[in-house]
């Protein structure tokens, strides 16, 4: 393997005693010489048992530390890390696991229910139970990691969500995940001092790729998070003197309604972050008035996920802004008959750069219409203002078009958003004879709120075009949510057909 690769290899000998991976559940930590010595532990086990370069290794667990013992072995010996979301049925992982044809699944043993119908599918199987993996993890260490390694050799496979049809299975290299890290230490300008807890899912590019990669290989700790839950955040956040914490706007929404939000003033933080989905304004607005510092990103599986900076400081001012593109990777917009798009116009927005992923598992047309020329084409639409501060509108299959006018449901979301007896808001277009598409919004109202379409309808006129005005408000007890906790809209469209 080439030894710019093992960058954990070379930190465990930079920082051989610094904490490198706490467990928020039990508190144990491991320094970077533990994890790197577990991770060569496991990668020759994995050699015992048969798997060999190229050969693809599933993970079904939460997040632990298996993750990175896996993550990392499969990086020593050539192998291809495929982490499944256990939040899909059964028979959704069976599929995944039929596409991607794993030699080896390791299944947690809080899923050790379904061990038996998985193993069926056809890989061999280990359990992962605490003293099993211990035996694993301190498997004797072989001196045959004589695969030749290159940067171009796939190391993970995440499968996206599958919100919009089959999940796919995204290809990442170890280029493509080394330098979404070092773009992102430097761009971010993280150090060796950072500290964050992770608590999204480590099946998804965020959880793994986001923040916890980047903030090891510069020597930074991270904190596995168990599952989340606003007041547990914030005690974990204060006790281990966390510095930056990446969240989706779902868990903010519930980590500032807390008293323990209110009562903290987090002393150790440097940067709330937000991502995955577009957050909403009073999010904002909670960390403004304590004077704390939050700013929003923009990622998808297949480009980092990290791909714009913006400060602090620009932030409070460029509201909803992800910022201009990092260090190492470029953007551009693009107008549906090709052109670029110009200051305020829409585009769809394009991506280029080494951490691009390499192709989808078993799926040629899919890449071929995603990555051309170098370029991933997001799907998703933005626009970038005079000062080159770039803002996402939504998805490009989001747009509504109503009565031949193009409506961005994010903007609506947003003034929605704002009223006070609102929760949370989703808007989308539905099937219509007259007009095409119709905006509609779905809508979750506050405890003991009983406002409705009278009073929202003329909320709506102060700030929003006679056509961008919802035709239709329907109101939930909830929105549905994906694994990551991005409100589902494939699922409301669905939803609204027998409402």
């Amino acid at each position: 393997m080439r030894w710019e690769l093992d960058w954990l290899d070379n930190r465990a000998r930079l920082s051989p005693e610094k904490d490198a991976i706490i467990d928020e559940k039990t508190n144990q930590a491991w320094t970077f010489k533990e994890v790197n010595e577990r991770a060569k532990s496991v990668a020759s086990w994995l050699l015992s048992q048969g798997v060999r370069k190229g050969d693809r290794v599933a993970l079904l667990s939460p997040n632990d530390i298996s993750y990175f013992d896996l993550l990392f072995a499969c990086g020593k010996m050539g192998a291809i890390l495929v982490p499944l979301n256990w939040r899909l049925s059964q028979h959704e992982i069976s599929e995944i696991l039929q596409d991607c044809t794993p030699v080896l699944i390791g299944i947690h043993q809080q899923f050790e229910t379904i061990y038996e119908q998985l193993t069926n599918v056809g890989p061999n199987s280990f359990l992962i139970r605490a003293e099993n993996h211990l035996e694993i993890s301190s498997y004797p260490i072989s001196n045959s990691f004589t695969e030749d390694i290159i940067e171009t050799d796939p190391l993970a496979m995440i499968y996206t969500g599958g919100t919009t049809g089959k999940p796919k299975g995204v290809v990442l290299s170890h280029q493509s995940i080394l330098w979404n890290a070092m773009n992102t230490i430097i761009s971010w300008s993280l150090t060796a001092e950072d500290v964050t807890v992770n608590y999204l899912p480590m099946f998804h590019t965020g959880g793994i790729n986001a923040l916890s990669i980047p903030v090891l290989m510069i020597g930074g700790t991270v904190v596995i998070g168990d599952q989340f839950t606003g007041q547990k955040a914030v005690e974990s956040i204060n006790r281990h003197r966390c510095t930056i914490i990446l969240l989706v706007p779902t868990m903010y929404h519930l980590l500032i309604q807390t008293d323990d939000f209110q009562g903290s003033d987090f002393p150790t933080m440097k940067i709330f972050l937000s991502g995955a989905a577009p957050c909403p304004l009073q999010i904002y607005e909670a960390f403004q008035k304590k004077g704390l510092a939050f700013k929003e990103g923009y990622g998808l599986t297949e480009a980092g996920p990290n791909n714009f900076y913006i400060s602090p400081e620009d932030a409070r001012i460029k509201r909803g802004s992800v910022g201009k593109p990092m260090l190492f990777n470029s953007i551009k917009l693009v107008k549906p008959d090709g052109r670029e798009a110009k200051n305020n116009e829409v585009g769809e927005l394009l991506i280029k750069g080494k951490h691009a992923f390499s192709f989808y598992w078993n799926n040629e047309q899919a890449t071929s219409e995603t990555l051309m020329e170098g370029w991933i084409h997001t799907g998703d639409l933005a626009k970038r203002d005079e000062e080159g501060f770039y803002f996402i509108v939504g998805r490009k299959k989001d747009m509504i078009i109503t009565g031949g006018e193009n409506v961005y449901p994010l903007e609506i979301e947003q003034w929605l958003a704002e009223h006070p007896d609102i929760d949370e808001v989703a808007v989308l277009g539905l099937p219509d004879k007259k007009w095409g598409e119709i905006v509609t919004a779905f809508i979750v109202l506050k405890d003991s709120s009983t406002v409705g379409e009278e009073e929202l309808r003329p909320y709506c006129e102060h700030k929003l075009g006679r056509y961008k005005i919802p035709k239709r408000f329907i109101f939930l007890e909830e929105l549905p949510k994906t694994h990551v906790g991005k409100i589902d809209k494939k699922k409301l469209k669905e939803m609204s057909t027998i409402i």
